[in-house]
């Protein structure tokens, strides 16, 4: 170990004993009460790389409990200035010129001094008004070392976390590579690039252009927006703005990032979110989620499941989108859910933080030993922001009110926009398959019975009727197999469109489906008569 990094291992073990954390390096793991905010403190004087650490850990509930994470919500940003010449000289090595050959302006005092990075304004010589975002010169080699520093801190002590939900190796990990990613600032200009692309035909959002020239790993240039604060009400109210439509295309904006793009804005805090001309302008890029087709389905899945009060299908859900920790009790699941949703949804739907809710429902899953996918406890975190910055700007407006309309639209658009055929026909196949299956099954069964193979005992009583009904229950799943080879022929048919058409679409598909509709009509309504299958 260098000697830089041993003076450095030392100054952090001697912060960490002096706020409590002496379990480090000699006893039991502390259990008390002010340790988040001791770590917070801890955080605070170990310098920018532990604040930007502990920002990351911030957003991460299924790390660190909740109240290490609302204490390391506290930890603000700010780093003093960097010497200008040091600044200079890392735009030289990055584009091989000077600042004042590439800008008609450049401020040299920063408006902003955050611990990776500082940002300063410049104008293009095009005239164009730009941020120069620029990475401090030292910052990567330091976050290097304290990271590496920690992470063998953990790791030698690591036995006295056992009994704590911590998992090291998993906080660890996900602190290298989430430093690794906010230090290439090309990762955030591709999420921007992908934002914009996808918010292109909301009239109401706004992205700001990138400088392409002028974007390297350690310097990210784009347009200056010059706006309001998105919380600043006294200045919207006074430039004429209607804060309830404010918040409530910020609503629809963030609900189509989530349910629909699968990509949202993690970090929309109200310093990057502003309001120009009637337009919400998202900026910063370096903190983004992103959401799986499947979890994107599971979501709204469980969004529903928790509107109708369906326990079992949000417990369903709960368990196949999370990992298994441990052993599961499904009834004790199942009374936590059934608890909580019986608590929550019996009050007033002004008084629900959709964000509160999902934050027990994850405490819940905890619990149980269910981890839930770091890209949703993101999303909470993103939630919980969105949900503060509304209760400032439209604080009558009720999340929950907005979420099943747009749900529900979303449903009905995109059941046949999403539909996939060869998705369709595999499934379709696999039913067949199963549903063939069963009168062999069935014959397999009864021919071990007759043959004697079978223990089970009968008492032949009254058995008539029994076997009638099973004799109409065999009919039944047959005729409902024919109905299935009917549709999936049908399917066929229209795909290769052969045979005699009408408007272009063959008529023997379109007939061959509305035979199986009408024979699945009639069974349907046979067996609503018949109160059984």
């Amino acid at each position: 170990m260098r000697r830089e990094s041993v003076h450095r291992l030392r100054q952090i073990v001697k912060v960490f004993i002096y706020y409590g954390f002496g379990f480090l390096v000699d006893s039991k793991f502390s259990k008390d009460d002010n340790s988040p905010a001791n770590l917070r403190k801890a955080f605070e004087e170990l310098g920018p790389t532990f604040i930007k650490i502990g920002q990351i850990l911030s957003t991460r509930t299924d790390l660190l409990p909740s109240n290490y994470i609302d204490e390391l919500s506290k930890l603000q940003d700010n780093a003093p200035i960097e010497d200008f010449n040091n600044i200079e000289q890392l735009f030289i090595n990055e584009f091989h010129d000077t600042i004042d050959n590439s800008f008609l302006y450049f401020n040299k005092n920063p408006i902003g001094s955050a611990s990776i990075a500082q940002v300063h304004e410049a104008i293009l010589k095009d005239g164009r008004f730009v941020i120069v975002k620029i990475q401090r010169p030292q910052i990567a080699d330091e976050m290097h070392i304290d990271l590496s520093i920690l992470s063998k801190i953990l790791h030698l002590t690591k036995a006295k976390f056992t009994d704590t939900i911590i998992d090291l190796k998993d906080a660890i990990d996900e602190l290298l590579k989430s430093t690794e990613d906010e230090l290439n600032f090309r990762n955030e200009v591709l999420n921007l690039k992908k934002f914009k692309a996808l918010n292109n035909d909301v009239n109401y959002i706004y992205v700001p252009y990138i400088i392409e020239d002028f974007c390297t790993k350690k310097v990210i240039t784009m347009e200056k927006i010059d706006g309001i604060k998105i919380d600043d009400i006294s200045s919207l109210s006074k430039a004429g703005y209607n804060l309830e439509d404010i918040g409530r295309k910020l609503s629809i904006s963030f609900f189509k990032q989530v349910f629909q793009d699968g990509f949202f804005h993690a970090d929309p805090h109200p310093g990057n979110v502003i309001i120009r001309q009637n337009q919400i302008c998202y900026i910063d890029f370096g903190l983004m989620g992103s959401l799986s087709k499947s979890l994107k389905d599971s979501l709204n899945k469980a969004i529903v499941a928790l509107a109708y009060r369906d326990i079992n299908e949000l417990v369903s859900i709960l368990m196949s989108i999370g990992v298994r920790k441990g052993h599961i009790d499904k009834n004790s699941l199942y009374e936590d859910v059934e608890y909580l949703l019986s608590t929550y949804l019996s009050t007033s739907l002004m008084n629900i933080k959709v964000s509160l809710l999902f934050e027990e429902i994850f405490e819940i899953t905890k619990r149980n030993n269910i981890q839930i996918p770091k890209e949703l406890t993101i999303l909470v975190r993103s939630l919980v922001i969105t949900e503060g910055v509304l209760s400032t700007i439209s604080p009558d407006l009720v999340l929950i009110d907005l979420i099943m309309p747009y749900i529900k639209s979303q449903n009905r658009n995109t059941f046949i926009n999403d539909f996939e055929f060869d998705e369709f026909m595999l499934h379709s196949l696999k039913f067949m398959r199963a549903s063939s299956l069963v009168p062999s099954k069935f014959i397999e069964f009864s021919d071990s019975i007759i043959s004697g193979r079978a223990k089970i005992q009968l008492n032949h009583n009254n058995l008539d009727q029994p076997i009638k009904n099973l004799h109409r229950m065999v009919n039944r799943i047959v005729f409902a197999v024919i109905i299935s080879s009917m549709i999936i022929g049908s399917s066929l048919i229209l795909r290769t469109n052969i045979g005699p058409k009408l408007h272009d679409i063959s008529i023997i598909g379109i007939t061959g489906f509305i035979i199986a509709a009408l024979m699945g009509f009639y069974l349907l309504i046979s067996i609503l008569k018949s109160g059984t299958l």
